[in-house]
């Protein structure tokens, strides 16, 4: 499902990229799910703090990649460093659906920059590459971000992902019927699948979710 160019397998030859899909009813977070994210958040400041998050494991292999690639990655934190450290400075996560929400803990939880896409949405090959200079790319949340030596998401219309932010196109909504969410593993870590398989069952609970199929490249 995804190809890997080559600025990729040379600068980044660890990188595995753990790709599940599936089917999920995307609705608001209940009190449910709530309460869930909430109870599994506590561990984190037990665990972490603000000087040392960047070397969790997961994090600090994102981050050695997006150096090798050019890419400043105190500036352009990747997405699992940047929601840790909002939970670490007692902002809390915020809410956007329950299949995000879901996402973001795992995300926080595994260290993994995870990207979430409405797969009926992308078309044709999906590639993942180094973002060019001047490329257009419309953030959540953030509007138009340099992706410029960022890992990049692309498919036939354009750029649509990447471990920093995931992009507007193709974002999961409350009309999301099959979804896509790709783990940048840049270290290899052996815990992907578990992962994965973590993130069936929350979506099994709290979305509905049936139907998934998981492989990694």
């Amino acid at each position: 499902m995804i190809q890997k160019e080559t600025i990729i397998l040379e600068k980044c030859p660890n990188l595995i990229l753990g790709c599940l899909t599936g089917k999920v009813t995307v609705e608001s977070t209940n009190e449910e799910l709530r309460n869930y994210i909430s109870e599994k958040l506590k561990i984190i400041p037990e665990e972490r703090n603000l000087e040392s998050v960047s070397q969790f494991p997961t994090i600090r292999t994102t981050r050695d990649a997006y150096r090798t690639l050019g890419k400043k990655p105190g500036r352009y934190r990747p997405s699992a460093e940047a929601l840790t450290r909002r939970i670490l400075q007692g902002k809390g996560l915020y809410e956007v659906n329950n299949f995000v929400d879901c996402l973001n803990l795992i995300s926080i939880l595994s260290g993994f920059s995870i990207g979430g896409y409405d797969l009926e949405k992308i078309q044709g090959l999906i590639r993942l590459g180094k973002g060019n200079e001047n490329e257009p790319y419309e953030a959540i949340g953030r509007g138009a971000l340099n992706i410029h030596n960022l890992p990049i998401l692309r498919d036939d219309l354009g750029a649509f992902g990447s471990p920093t932010s995931d992009s507007v196109r193709t974002m999961i909504t409350e009309n999301t019927k099959q979804f896509l969410m790709v783990f940048f593993n840049f270290g290899g870590h052996e815990n992907l699948k578990f992962w994965m398989s973590e993130s069936q069952k929350l979506f099994r609970e709290f979305a509905a979710g049936n139907d998934f199929k998981f492989k990694c490249y």
